[in-house]
């Protein structure tokens, strides 16, 4: 079974300037960062015109599902019958995409097959991790 999944979404950026209708977006999910979602924006989305990855919680995307959840950088909310809002905070300004709140919650059932809710902890070697923290630390 593969550790990872990915999942390409049809963001809509809101005030896009130059207006683009939609974005092809993807989400990811990696059994070794079992806490953490991450959404990648392609290059000619970004104002750098580079690729952008924003890391944020799984839970945080699950909760924002049903209701307004976050408070820093990444904010989520429903937004209708079936768009869920993403918004992404930065010092260069704040992005704001909806997204089919069918295709997140297909990626967060994928993601929940692959590591239960509840359980990423197991995914994770604190043994190991430490003994990395350690050594660099010498």
């Amino acid at each position: 079974m593969s550790t990872v999944i990915e999942q390409p979404v049809e963001a809509r950026l809101v005030a896009a300037a130059p207006r683009m209708p939609s974005i092809p977006a993807k989400l990811r999910y990696d059994r070794s960062d079992p806490f953490a979602v991450r959404m990648t924006f392609p290059a000619p989305a970004t104002l750098e015109g580079v690729e952008v990855c924003w890391t944020f919680s799984r839970e945080l995307l699950a909760a924002g599902l049903h209701g307004p959840e976050g408070c820093g950088d990444v904010r989520v909310r429903p937004y209708g019958y079936d768009r869920t809002v993403l918004e992404f905070h930065a010092p260069e300004g704040t992005a704001i995409v909806h997204v089919r709140s069918g295709e997140i919650r297909r990626f967060l059932q994928a993601t929940s097959d692959l590591v239960p809710v509840g359980l990423e902890h197991l995914q994770l070697d604190l043994d190991h991790d430490l003994a990395e923290l350690m050594r660099d630390a010498c």
